[in-house]
């Protein structure tokens, strides 16, 4: 029997219209199991992601973000997943710098296709999440 006060994460999904969202689509088409934590927004392209969007739902009180886009060389839109990994590199930087937790924002490639690997990634994003707690920065922080 689960705790019953045991921390279950919120945490928000930028998720690329042409990969990322649908391997979401395919991972419940086959019925994969994975945590209901995440809240998924689709936008057509991980490079339209803006840090300060990242940072709005961490201030918000999300637990955790994950930005989810086309595998490096395959994006529709040439080059946006190559603009979303260098903007994550430099919030992750800059949230280092600032003393805050840089592991609750988390970058991956998932192509259309996998669908599995969409299921594995929320898995280890959830748990990693809940092994880090509570996100205070929210209540740290007034927005």
């Amino acid at each position: 029997m689960a705790e019953e006060n045991e921390f279950e994460p919120v945490i928000v999904g930028f998720f690329c219209n042409w990969c990322t969202a649908t391997a979401a689509d395919l991972a419940g088409t086959l019925r994969m199991q994975y945590p209901a934590n995440i809240r998924p927004i689709r936008t057509m392209c991980s490079g339209s992601v803006d840090p300060v969007y990242i940072l709005r739902a961490l201030l918000g009180g999300a637990d955790g973000v994950i930005v989810g886009g086309c595998p490096p060389g395959d994006c529709h839109y040439v080059s946006g997943n190559y603009k979303a990994r260098r903007r994550m590199a430099i919030l992750k930087t800059m949230l280092d710098t600032l003393g805050l937790e840089n592991d609750r924002v988390w970058i991956r490639w998932i192509s259309a296709a996998e669908g599995p690997k969409f299921a594995r990634t929320m898995n280890e994003v959830t748990e990693s999440i809940k092994k880090l707690g509570p996100n205070t920065l929210g209540k740290d922080w007034s927005i």
